[in-house]
């Protein structure tokens, strides 16, 4: 494999058909004792961190301590 000026570089499609990544998939890479592999995650980092706020807010609360909420964490 090579990486491209932008960094990139192509994962083979067994790999990919292995793993199920698909467009649009987030991947990160882990390290451990020095190597670093390439994990598919399994809910994007986002989508995790707006799961804990799940039924905290309330039709009573104003937009501003909502947004206030999730900039707490």
């Amino acid at each position: 494999m090579r990486v491209t000026s932008k960094g990139q570089v192509t994962i083979p499609r067994n790999i990919r058909e292995i793993l199920g990544i698909t467009p649009e998939t987030e991947i990160m890479f882990r390290e451990e004792n020095g190597r670093f592999y390439l994990v598919k995650v399994d809910e994007p980092v986002a989508t995790k961190k707006f799961h804990r706020f799940r039924g905290i807010a309330t039709a009573n609360m104003s937009t501003d301590q909502i947004m206030s909420l999730t900039r707490e964490s």
